[in-house]
């Protein structure tokens, strides 16, 4: 029967680690009897304690020998010189074996060379509970006890860390293999988040990420949404503050999301993709619980809209005619990158008829029109999110981004006699002081912007319309993934 060591040091000379489920270690094993009878040699076996039955191995239960040591695949050969490893070699090579051990004509029967299998200190299944127990933690976030009698979903709606959906429990373990998504530090701090003006470090966004149900991958994407949110710019604070049912809205674009299985496609702005949902949801879980920003509290929302369980989507920037919303805000094309827009819910645009570019933009000129109030202008930008048979129309007749635009905004100008207070038998408007006023523009310079986004099938395009803009309200912000 195997013995047991609780010592993580390795003995003087030859040292081989094996598991009993691998198949070149247990082609090995008569190599083993032969070191055995040549060299001083201690064997550790991962799983099994009787494997090997001879030499007798001493059981590597906890995996600790393994996890100290680097232990990435099996067999490992390590030769050890006054308790310091000196030379390893993995799987079974026999010239790397007679080298590494100094022992000459080892498995003459075998073959030259087999590869080894994947050591149980590196098996996903494992290795975060393995970091968390022998690595020094690199979290600085208080432990919260959980009775085993108590139901850790209850628990966290009853605390009010949740936005009403269940959220995942947020263990050392999953918060350690979150981390894996960046290269930034856990202590680093990522912004101030308002209301409350708490400093957020890495580690506390990466918990939310947890709780959000998002993957490692996802995290740079967590991260550079909170610095492009949490800032004077995009006014957190007051987005929270108002009674307009607006929040943030992120549009991601670039390689990147591809790479971690973004949606830009059919249904990109609803339910369904892991990505598009835990990224935005993560973002508000950060705002919620780091914060401060609760509904009821600071967040005076008097009708509040579903994006604000979270927001975000990908643009497909493969096959944009006009590029994409981060480009059009100064990034260079191909890099990943988002913009945090203060938005609103969505809205549906139809025209199933347009098939000249100046109809079309004619249709959507009037649909941006009524955005809030058909009598208010230049207080409030929206994004425009064209699906591709509406973009269809305009790259078959060669419009660019500025053309599409202005071809819109040409049909959006109305006089101040139209919009001011009292016009039209409504109250609403703008003040007496327009009515002169022979032409006013509904949006600001830049107000009205563009992404592609959709299923192909569909002639329809979806608006977002702002909050309050400028420097009374929220400016889009757009920042490059930082990884």
């Amino acid at each position: 029967m195997a013995a047991t060591d609780r010592s993580t040091t390795l003995p003087d000379g030859i040292v081989v680690v094996v598991k009993e489920e691998c198949a070149t270690c247990h082609s090995v094993t008569s190599v083993l009897m032969q070191l055995a009878d040549a060299t001083p040699l201690t064997v550790f076996t991962q799983d099994d304690p009787r494997f090997p039955a001879e030499p007798a191995a001493i059981h590597d239960a906890d995996l600790s020998i393994s996890w100290h040591h680097d232990i990435e695949t099996v067999p490992t050969v390590i030769r050890v010189v006054d308790g310091i490893e000196v030379e390893r070699t993995v799987g079974w090579h026999r010239d790397e074996w007679e080298r590494v051990t100094g022992v000459g004509g080892l498995g003459p029967d075998l073959p030259k060379m087999r590869p080894g299998c994947g050591s149980m200190s590196v098996d996903p299944d494992l290795v975060d509970e393995l970091n968390v127990r022998f690595g020094a933690s690199v979290l600085g976030s208080r432990r919260v006890a959980v009775a085993d009698a108590e139901d850790e979903m209850e628990m966290m709606f009853t605390r009010g860390w949740t936005d009403g959906l269940p959220v995942v429990p947020p263990t050392e373990q999953r918060v350690m293999r979150m981390l894996t998504g960046t290269s930034r530090a856990p202590s680093d701090i990522v912004a101030t988040v308002p209301p409350d003006l708490v400093d957020v470090t890495v580690e506390k966004v990466a918990i939310a990420a947890v709780m959000a149900g998002c993957l490692p991958e996802y995290l740079p994407w967590v991260l550079t949404a909170v610095e492009a949110a949490c800032n004077s710019e995009f006014n957190m604070h007051g987005l929270l503050a108002t009674t307009m049912p607006v929040g943030p809205v992120i549009v991601c674009s670039g390689p990147g999301t591809r790479r971690i299985g973004m949606n830009s496609g059919g249904n990109a702005l609803g339910q369904g993709n892991r990505a598009n949902s835990t990224i935005g949801r993560a973002l508000q879980l950060v705002v919620r619980n780091v914060g401060g920003g609760r509904p009821g509290e600071v967040d005076r929302a008097t009708h509040g809209n579903p994006g604000k369980v979270g927001f975000c989507f990908a643009e497909n920037d493969t096959e944009s005619p006009y590029g994409t919303l981060a480009a059009e805000h100064g990034i260079e094309p191909g890099v990943d990158a988002l913009t945090v827009f203060a938005g609103e819910g969505t809205r549906c645009v139809v025209d199933q008829l347009s098939r000249e570019p100046e109809s079309l933009a004619r249709s959507l000129a009037a649909n941006l029109q009524a955005l809030h109030h058909p009598k208010l202008v230049l207080g409030f930008d929206a994004i425009l999110v064209m699906g591709p048979e509406h973009a269809r129309v305009f790259a078959d007749a060669g419009w660019s981004r500025e053309q599409i635009v202005a071809g819109i905004s040409t049909h959006l100008n109305r006089s101040g006699a139209e919009l001011v207070r009292g016009a039209d038998g409504m109250a609403e408007g703008l003040p007496e002081a327009f009515a002169d006023a022979p032409s006013l523009p509904k949006f600001r310079a830049g107000g009205l912007m563009l992404t592609y986004a959709g299923g192909g099938a569909g002639l329809f395009s979806e608006i977002i319309g702002g909050w309050a803009n400028g420097d009374i309200g929220s400016k889009p912000v757009t920042r490059a993934v930082t990884y």
